[in-house]
């Protein structure tokens, strides 16, 4: 795709890096198959391609109006798209750039809902108040005692997950008790930066990030080699720090470092002996998170470690889609996400599962209001069973 930036934009850093994004871009259309939006709406403007187009057009200083917004917002950035694209084109880091260029262009009541979103999720103060009103499952199981020890690692605490479903963290410690990890957590202040780097506000994630990087790194020098999300939405996060700092910045190396040491649990487990973990015989259909299998490249990941765990899973048409969920997107786009969210759970709920997991609290959050089937994060069956 031919550009043409202003100069003083092309010259600067995110102008280099949104030319070469754009540049790679060949007009294909492989990505309107995989995409959730123009799947449910047909629009060529509500495709990656057309969001392309948009975006293109605004950083070239063409006219950008309310309806462009809207296309850009409806985007859920699931990065479906990314899986599908033949090109490399690195659609996720794009559209962030596109929607903090336009984001002047909203109007005042859309920018103040979103920076009150915003606050409210990522600061444990106010959260933790408002929290109760909408927690998904409280702690189920008694405290596994650590009998062996075969390392440290650090724990991504997260800034909702403690509060709204508390039992993931606390599954997740038991799990790895039992096969001989010490546990550290992180605070729950430690925000991974997502929710500001998705809602325009990049400035504000990267204080977040530079702060987290200084108390991660620190962790290193203890004998922890290795940080484990949880909620694949900040695991993909943390895995993406290094795309925001360039090469000669001072916390370029310190983010590549906690960058390469962050995994998935599902990540972590894979090659563990698990022969200390017990099966409970639970019929179970995964949801696969966007973030783990197309932001992170997981894809079957999880399924492929509770089928050598001995849980029998269920086959998921479309599995590829998203939920709806997408971070705060369920918040600012109900229709689009509740639609999404239903084609889900027909497939989901198709083979009549005892139970339906996921891998990302926004998945579980969102999922569990559409249906009386129970949802967990896997890695609570696991606990579960022991």
């Amino acid at each position: 795709m031919q550009t043409k930036l202003p100069q003083q934009f092309s010259r600067s850093s995110i102008g280099q890096k949104a030319d070469n994004i754009l540049r790679s871009c060949v007009h294909c259309g492989f990505c309107l198959a995989t995409c959730p939006t123009y799947q449910l709406l047909g629009d060529e403007l509500d495709s990656p391609r057309g969001r392309i187009y948009l975006i293109k057009s605004a950083l070239e200083d063409n006219q950008f109006s309310r309806d462009s917004l809207t296309h850009l917002d409806r985007c859920l950035t699931c990065r479906a798209c990314e899986t599908t694209c033949p090109s490399g084109v690195e659609y996720g880091e794009l559209v962030d750039i596109g929607r903090t260029f336009v984001e002047h262009t909203r109007p005042l009541w859309q920018r103040v809902s979103r920076y009150s979103v915003r606050k409210l999720l990522t600061n444990p103060s106010l959260f933790n108040i408002v929290a109760p009103l909408f927690r998904q499952s409280s702690i189920q199981t008694a405290v596994t005692e650590q009998q062996l020890f075969k390392g440290r690692v650090l724990l991504l605490t997260g800034c909702v997950q403690p509060a709204l479903a508390p039992n993931i963290n606390h599954a997740t410690k038991n799990v790895l008790a039992t096969l001989g990890f010490e546990v550290v957590e992180t605070a729950q202040k430690e925000c991974c930066g997502a929710v500001d780097q998705h809602t325009s506000a990049p400035n504000d994630a990267l204080i977040k990030i530079k702060q987290n990087i200084d108390q991660w790194s620190a962790h290193f020098e203890s004998g922890i080699d290795v940080i484990i999300s949880t909620a694949s939405g900040c695991g993909l996060m943390v895995k993406d720090y290094v795309k925001l700092f360039e090469p000669d910045d001072a916390y370029y190396q310190k983010a590549v470092q906690v960058s390469e040491k962050t995994k998935d649990i599902a990540e972590f487990l894979l090659d563990k002996d698990l022969s200390a973990l017990p099966v409970a015989k639970t019929k179970i259909t995964f949801q696969a998170p966007c973030s783990l299998q197309h932001g992170q490249k997981l894809p079957g990941l999880v399924e492929g470690l509770l089928t050598k765990l001995g849980y029998e899973l269920r086959p998921v048409t479309d599995a590829h889609l998203c939920c709806g969920s997408a971070g705060t997107y369920s918040l600012f786009q109900p229709a689009i996400s509740t639609q999404l969210r239903t084609n889900k759970l027909q497939h989901l709920t198709q083979s009549e599962p005892d139970v339906i997991v996921t891998a990302n609290i926004g998945c579980q959050m969102h999922l569990s209001k559409g249906t009386k089937t129970p949802i967990k994060h896997w890695i609570e069956l696991l606990d579960d069973a022991l």
